[in-house]
């Protein structure tokens, strides 16, 4: 067993050991791909070197093949294609015993709080494992992750088809909820100053501004023909798009908030009072959104494949995620760990 573990100063090493029996519960996973997030970066830069407490191995958007079960596992078998919903909840506070399980008031996020997938065997909780349908492939697993984040950001604004969406921010997670967005049928619009996304956004078949060389405020008020926008999802997390998101939204529109701030953001309260605003926070997941999204790839509504920038191996995860860095044009770095 090989394991890419972060040593922190952006610096891999990579080591060798012994993979881990699963235990009652458990499943030990051949790992296929695992992809590079928004948060991976962050630690890549050493913001969360406290949390992590490296040497660790991180990464937590995974696809991979069931090699082993421990006792007591039932519904998967030893060849099994699955991904894993990556959170470890206690299911004994307030939060699990009412159901929200993904908001868990001692909740362990894998990869951060605990090792992670970037390893060539990864043994994990049952409970975490979502089975990949025929015709879904492990790469294109690996991008349910980050997909089931825009189905959770998705339903939590209760969107209707023939609304109108903005998403101020089209990086990856950006563009993937506008793409899920438009599967619902809505009119989305994304927000966005880089050309290279912007471009993105025309390929996915969703139309785009500059906000920097263009009035977003009109722009969307001629657009909705003075209605204003029915959703607006904050993916940015800079303070223009603060700015931007109560004067864009429509009376009784929703605000969803998806973009984790590094610093307290001050909001034009006035606006929820005069236009009956609501603001909705979405974090990470639960499992039906992990089941809507491999049902969209799997029905062929969302194709994730060109959100996938490049393919690298284990051995060359330093490389990878220095190619990730001040990329805006990268989407969603693979790092191939060996199973298929």
């Amino acid at each position: 067993m090989q394991a890419a573990q972060y040593i922190g100063n952006k610096s891999f090493q990579l080591v060798e050991g012994t993979s881990i029996k699963p235990q009652a519960g458990e499943v030990r996973l051949n790992v296929g791909y695992v992809g590079i997030c928004g948060t991976d970066m962050h630690i890549y830069h050493g913001v969360m070197d406290q949390r992590v407490n490296p040497p660790a191995t991180i990464g937590h958007e995974i696809s991979g093949v069931v090699a082993e079960l421990g006792d007591g596992v039932t519904g998967f078998a030893v060849g099994d294609r699955v991904v894993v919903r990556p959170l470890d909840w206690c299911g004994e506070c307030p939060t699990c015993k009412a159901g929200h399980t993904h908001i868990c008031q001692n909740l362990k996020f894998m990869g951060i709080d605990s090792p992670g997938a970037f390893q060539t065997n990864w043994t994990v909780k049952a409970r975490t494992l979502h089975k990949l349908p025929q015709g879904v492939d492990l790469k294109q697993g690996a991008l349910i992750e980050p997909l089931s984040v825009a189905c959770h950001d998705i339903r939590r604004s209760r969107l209707q088809a023939g609304e109108k969406v903005v998403v101020l921010g089209g990086g990856p997670i950006g563009q993937l909820v506008a793409a899920v967005a438009k599967s619902v049928g809505a009119d989305v619009l994304v927000s966005e100053p880089n050309e290279a996304r912007r471009q993105f956004s025309d390929k996915l078949g969703v139309q785009s501004i500059n906000p920097l060389e263009q009035d977003l405020a009109a722009f969307v008020d001629e657009w909705t023909s003075t209605k204003g926008a029915d959703v607006v999802f904050e993916v940015s997390g800079v303070k223009p798009a603060i700015d931007a998101m109560t004067q864009i939204a429509g009376r009784r529109g929703r605000i969803v908030m998806v973009a984790i701030h590094s610093q307290q953001p001050q909001i034009d309260l006035f606006q929820f009072f005069w236009k009956e605003l609501e603001l909705l926070g979405a974090r990470v997941y639960e499992a039906e959104d992990f089941d809507w999204a491999i049902e969209l790839i799997a029905s062929g509504k969302i194709d994730v494949s060109p959100f996938i920038s490049s393919v690298s191996e284990l051995q060359n995860i330093g490389t990878a995620f220095a190619n990730m860095d001040g990329n805006p044009e990268g989407m969603k770095a693979l790092v191939s760990c060996g199973a298929e």
